[in-house]
C-alpha cells in the first residue's frame, strides 16, 4: 500500500543512524551503489565510524558524525554539524538500536530498562524531530523507521526489546496519520523485520527462516522508495495480528509459542558480544 510519493535515493542525502554494522553498513552501501548524492552515517563509536567512511567512500560521498542517540544533547550536536558540513537531509533512516540481553522482566534493572528505551524509542524520536521539521518546511523529504516484529509480536525473554519496538511502531504510525491528514509532502515507512543474521542476536534457534541482512536491506530501502507506509519482512509478518485475532490466545500461545518455538527462540541467546556497549547497530 503507497500513501506517499515516492521519493527515489538517486540525487539525494541519505542520514543513517547506526550505519557501521548490519543492515545500517548495508543500507548504506546500497544508496550510495543507487546514486545517492551523499550519505551522512551516525553512530557512536568513533573508530567504527571512521573505518566505515573509508570502506565506503570507494562507493561515492560519505562522511560520518559521532551520535549518542539517546542523548538529545548529543543528537542536537550531530545534528548542527552534519548540517554545517552536508547541508540537509532528504531521506532519514532512523535504524540504530541495541538488545539489551535475554533475561526474563524480573531480573532487569533501571539502567537496562532506561538504556533500551532511551536509544530504540526515544533516540528515534530525537532524530526524526529535528530533520521532520527541516523537511516540512523545505516541502520535501522521507523517514524510514527500522523496527522490529517483535513490535508486533510480545516474546519471553524481550520484554525491553519488544516495549521498546512496539513503542517505536506506535510513534511512527501516529507520525504517519498526522502527516497525511495535513496532507504533508513528507513521507513515513515504518520497517518491520523478523531475526536477521547480522550477529545482534547471535545464539537465537527460530523454527521460520532467519532473514538474510543483504535482502532486508534491500526491501527496506525498495518500500522507501515506493512510498510504503508499512513494511514487514518476511511478508508473512503482515498477518500477525489477524491470526492473533482468530486463534484464541491459548491456541495461539500453544500453536506458535510451543509447536513452532517462538516462545524458546531467546533462551540460547548471545548477542553480538564484541560490540555490545561501543554501538548502536539495530540489525
Amino acid at each position: 500500500m503507497c500513501i506517499f510519493a515516492a521519493m527515489k535515493i538517486q540525487g539525494n542525502t541519505v542520514l543513517i543512524t547506526g550505519a557501521c554494522s548490519g543492515i545500517g553498513k548495508i543500507m548504506a552501501r546500497i544508496c550510495l551503489e543507487k546514486g545517492a548524492r551523499q550519505v551522512i552515517i551516525w553512530d557512536i563509536n568513533e573508530t567504527a565510524i571512521d573505518a566505515t567512511v573509508k570502506e565506503l567512500s570507494a562507493k561515492g560521498s560519505v562522511c560520518g558524525f559521532r551520535a549518542d542517540i539517546s542523548d538529545p544533547a548529543s543528537v542536537e550536536a550531530a545534528y548542527q554539524a552534519a548540517k554545517a558540513a552536508c547541508g540537509e537531509v532528504d531521506i532519514l533512516i532512523n535504524n540504530a538500536g541495541i538488545v539489551t540481553n535475554n533475561h526474563n522482566f524480573i531480573d532487569q534493572t533501571d539502567q537496562d530498562i532506561i538504556r533500551t528505551i532511551d536509544i530504540n524509542t526515544k533516540g528515534a524520536m530525537f532524530v526524526a524531530l529535528r530533520y521532520l521539521k527541516d523537511m516540512q518546511a523545505r516541502g520535501r523529504g522521507h523517514i524510514c523507521n527500522v523496527t522490529s516484529s517483535a513490535g508486533m509480536l510480545a516474546l519471553p525473554r524481550m520484554a525491553l526489546y519488544s516495549a521498546s519496538k512496539w513503542a517505536a511502531i506506535g510513534w511512527s504510525e501516529s507520525v504517519r496519520i498526522e502527516l497525511t491528514r495535513a496532507k504533508s509532502p513528507v513521507g513515513i515507512t515504518t520497517i518491520a523485520p523478523y531475526f536477521i543474521n547480522t550477529g545482534m542476536f547471535d545464539g537465537i534457534r527460530s523454527f521460520f527462516k532467519i532473514q538474510d541482512p543483504e535482502v532486508v536491506a534491500r526491501k527496506a530501502i525498495r518500500a522507501l522508495e515506493r512510498g510504503k507506509w508499512y513494511k514487514g519482512i518476511p511478508f508473512s509478518e503482515h498477518f500477525i495480528r489477524l491470526m492473533q485475532g482468530i486463534f484464541p490466545q491459548r491456541l495461539f500461545d500453544f500453536v506458535f509459542g510451543d509447536v513452532c518455538g517462538l516462545y524458546t527462540v531467546m533462551n540460547h541467546f548471545t548477542g553480538r558480544q564484541a560490540h555490545h556497549d561501543t554501538t548502536h547497530a539495530t540489525r
